[in-house]
Order: C-alpha cells, then sequence, then structure tokens
C-alpha cells in the first residue's frame, strides 16, 4: 500500500472509506498538526497510488493494513483512526494489536457492513447554497449524493478531498471486494473484552449511509469511548462539521497522552 507520512512523535495511522484515497483524511491535519503524533497515510487498494492487491474481502483488505503496519511501525505503540469502511478495518486492528493500540478513533464508521440490515435515516438536506450547485459542474451529483450541507466550503472539501481519490479509484478492485464487504467476525465479537484504551466514534446524526444507531450500539465494548452523534451532518461529518470534529479529535489525542504509554 502506498504510505504517506507527515510530522513526527507516535504514529498515528489514518484509513480511508470504500472508493476514495488518503485524501479524504487530511482535514485531520488541523487538529493534529501541532501535535506530538507522526501520522502515517495509507492507501487501501483500489487508491489510484496503492500499489497491486489481490485482495477480494474486507478480510483480506484488513490483513494486508496489518501486514502494512507490522512492516513500517513494528513494535512501536501507536493509535489508528479510520472513515467509513476504513473505520471498520480500523476496529479490526485495533483488537488484534490491543496490547500495541493506544486508542481507536473512527468517523462515520461502518459497523453493520450489510447495507439492507443498517439502520439509517431517511435522506435529507438541510443548507443548500443553490449558487454553488449551479457551479459544480459535472461532480454535481457526487456532490450531493452523501452531503447533508451543500456549500460553498464543504464543496470546496469536496473538490480538493474527495473527487481526487473518487475518480481515481479502481473499479474493478472495488467490485472484487464489495462482494464480500463484511469481515468475518465483527472485531468486538471477535474479541469480546472490552477495549479500554482512549475511543472516538463521530457519526452525522443525518448520515442515510451508515448511519449512527448501528455504531451507538457498541458503546459498552468502550468504556474509555466518546460516542458523539453530530446534527447538521451526513456520511462526511468530518468534512460538514470540520471544528467540532476536530474538537472532538483533539481531547482523543489528549486522552491517549494522559494514558502515559
Amino acid at each position: 500500500m502506498f504510505v504517506r507520512s507527515l510530522g513526527s512523535g507516535r504514529p498515528l495511522v489514518a484509513l480511508h472509506g470504500f472508493g476514495v484515497d488518503h485524501r479524504i483524511m487530511l482535514p485531520l491535519e488541523q487538529a493534529v498538526r501541532d501535535a506530538p503524533w507522526r501520522r502515517v497515510y495509507l492507501d487501501l487498494p483500489w487508491a489510484e497510488g496503492a500499489t497491486v492487491s489481490t485482495a477480494a474481502s474486507a478480510r483480506d483488505v484488513a490483513k494486508e493494513v496489518l501486514a502494512d503496519i507490522r512492516e513500517h511501525l513494528g513494535a512501536e505503540p501507536f493509535a489508528i483512526v479510520g472513515q467509513s469502511f476504513g473505520g471498520m478495518i480500523a476496529r479490526y486492528i485495533a483488537h488484534e494489536l490491543r496490547s500495541q493500540v493506544l486508542g481507536v478513533a473512527t468517523l462515520a464508521g461502518v459497523v453493520e457492513a450489510k447495507h439492507d440490515a443498517r439502520k439509517v435515516p431517511d435522506r435529507s438536506v438541510l443548507v443548500v447554497d443553490q449558487s454553488v450547485l449551479d457551479e459544480a459542474g459535472d461532480s454535481r451529483d457526487e456532490f450531493t449524493a452523501d452531503h447533508v450541507v451543500q456549500t460553498a466550503d464543504t464543496f470546496a472539501a469536496f473538490t480538493e478531498y474527495v473527487l481526487p481519490g473518487s475518480r481515481g479509484s479502481n473499479q474493478a478492485v472495488m467490485d472484487r471486494i464489495a462482494a464480500e464487504y463484511a469481515l468475518p467476525v465483527e472485531p468486538e465479537v471477535q474479541h469480546p473484552q472490552p477495549f479500554m484504551a482512549p475511543s472516538l466514534h463521530v457519526f452525522g446524526r443525518q448520515d442515510a449511509v451508515v448511519g449512527y444507531e448501528d455504531g451507538w450500539a457498541l458503546r459498552d465494548h468502550y468504556p474509555r469511548g466518546t460516542f458523539a452523534v453530530l446534527d447538521t451532518a451526513g456520511h462526511s461529518v468530518h468534512l460538514e462539521r470540520p471544528d467540532l470534529t476536530a474538537a472532538l479529535f483533539r481531547d482523543w489525542l489528549d486522552r491517549m497522552d494522559a494514558t502515559g504509554r
């Protein structure tokens, strides 16, 4: 997998969602840039910059990520954050390497992998700037598909951080993995002991893709978890509510710093 590393300090591994690349995670830099963390951004197998992969399931992706982390970090303690599909993989890694993981965070993370089994709200749009949509051109449909907040700021973030990865994705690889999108066993079932390191789980109240109720149901497994459901946010919660997401993310970093590991 392609790896992009920024900063210095303890490693913070970042995993993006399905059909995009590591750039969707870069807005988190506003929360991490001045903190003592080395950000390690991975590109998953369908991303344009990723190395050739034979992955044909979510489990294959998880095992490739696990191998990459072991190759690049060895036994070094690290934290991990994942967005959407990457959130599911981050939970897998956090449990498989529990003794090495300082904490885990998810942003609009996939919990229920089967789309028709997810508890999601009805699709809604809360804020619209029609002038932005009028000038969005051929990216309009992609932008409006998941965004609850359709403004100049969210469109700029979408154009910079989402669109390039979306358009550069390898559809054949995605189709292969989508056929077995779920992990064989949920991480919390495979490892039923509560996850005691600091965690953060951010959801959009209006997220019609993965929702928030399936993720909220995991709260007892994470005794040191902050679970936040943000209003006026959909599946692009960290792009639609960047300041609040950054504040929650910084708090998560502070909580890991306080553990002294």
